[in-house]
């Protein structure tokens, strides 16, 4: 039972005669928090993903065996059609599956043991201009992906930032498992997070046990200033927590780990020990740090040059042969407004509404940065 005070009375697990001996140690502890009780009971959940991928990747080794067996029995045949139709057939299906192991096996040590560092010692101070500045931040980057999902799954764009959009699914890849966006509140597993973990989390794209997370891997939030990343933590740790019914984090399988390992996402970048932000202004430089924490380096492109079709998804426009066309003040109204010089709409592809809400120096600064040529 859980209290008033949210915390959970002890109560006796022999009732549940499977997990009796699982939860023993419950029944040595009479008062319990309730967020800490729920993440006991969903823990073994959180790594069945990992040990049915590491099970695949047995089993494929297994098969890779078995078919080299084969194929070794079939050429030692005395019977010539064994010899060539048993020895060639095995051979391709060890070949075929020693690939699917090895870019299976490499996806997983990505995802499971990318190496990233270890959280540092950090506690944020919390101050009313860090909370202001991360919720600038939080709300130009962080609420296209974790604000609240609608009736359709997508995000609302709205506060709470209780996650649960399904970004695989949403983006026609839900076959590589399953990418749901985390619950921010306190209301989900941050509340389990330090300060450190949590820098670290933004810094590296990794959770609190080190695993890498795919889609934010993706993303440019790595670059992101010492500075800029403690505001963000310092705000999300004043929002009220907020309920998410969903299962949220990454369940990767393993045709995911495959593709992984065989890099059609990418390498994912290493975050510094250390970041600075470049000094605010109307310049190019501080213009490209404007494009990371305004998210539009990770659908444009490193250089806002634009994106091919990948495996992620279809192409993402190059913007700056348009933005050049323009002045100053006729971008500002454009993404104000999202409605192009010419009375075009923007593509419902655009989020030109998070980029509503910037600053008119923030702005300014993004097309100096558009409109520079390209390093």
């Amino acid at each position: 039972m859980i209290n008033r005070d949210g915390y959970a009375h002890a109560f006796d697990i022999d009732a549940f005669d499977i997990h009796a001996q699982k939860f023993d140690f419950f029944r040595k502890v009479e008062l319990l928090p309730a967020h800490y009780l729920v993440c006991l009971i969903t823990e073994p959940q959180e790594e069945l993903p990992m040990i049915v991928n590491l099970l695949v990747l047995l089993l494929f080794i297994g098969l890779i065996v078995l078919c080299g067996w084969l194929c070794y029995r079939s050429i030692r045949s005395s019977k010539l059609w064994v010899k060539i139709v048993g020895g060639v057939g095995f051979a391709l299906l060890t070949l075929l599956f020693l690939g699917a192991a090895f870019t299976g096996g490499k996806g997983l040590a990505s995802v499971y043991f990318p190496g990233a560092p270890a959280a540092p010692d950090l506690t944020v101070a919390g101050t009313p201009e860090q909370v202001a500045r991360g919720e600038y931040l939080v709300n130009m980057s962080c609420i296209g992906c974790h604000s609240a999902a609608g009736a359709d799954g997508a995000p609302t764009m709205q506060h709470p930032l209780s996650g649960g959009w399904n970004i695989a699914a949403a983006e026609g890849f839900g076959f590589i498992g399953d990418l749901v966006a985390e619950n921010l509140t306190p209301g989900g597993k941050l509340a389990g997070y330090t300060d450190g973990e949590l820098f670290r989390t933004l810094r590296q794209r990794v959770d609190k046990d080190g695993h890498q997370l795919v889609f934010m891997s993706l993303l440019p939030y790595g670059q992101l200033s010492d500075a800029d990343t403690e505001a963000i933590v310092a705000y999300l740790r004043t929002l009220e927590p907020a309920q998410q019914p969903a299962a949220t984090g990454d369940k990767l399988n393993f045709v995911g780990a495959m593709i992984m390992g065989a890099g059609m996402f990418g390498a994912p970048e290493q975050g510094a020990d250390t970041v600075a932000a470049p000094p605010e202004g109307a310049t190019a430089e501080y213009g490209k740090y404007v494009a990371t924490f305004g998210e539009c380096r990770g659908c444009h492109g490193p250089d806002l040059t634009g994106t091919p079709a990948s495996a992620m998804g279809p192409a993402v426009p190059n913007p700056r042969p348009l933005v050049s066309s323009i002045t100053g003040e006729q971008f500002v109204e454009m993404m104000r407004t999202g409605v192009k010089p010419g009375g075009q709409p923007f593509p419902e592809t655009m989020p030109w509404q998070v980029a509503a809400q910037m600053t008119d120096s923030d702005l300014a600064a993004l097309y100096a940065y558009l409109t520079a040529p390209v390093q």
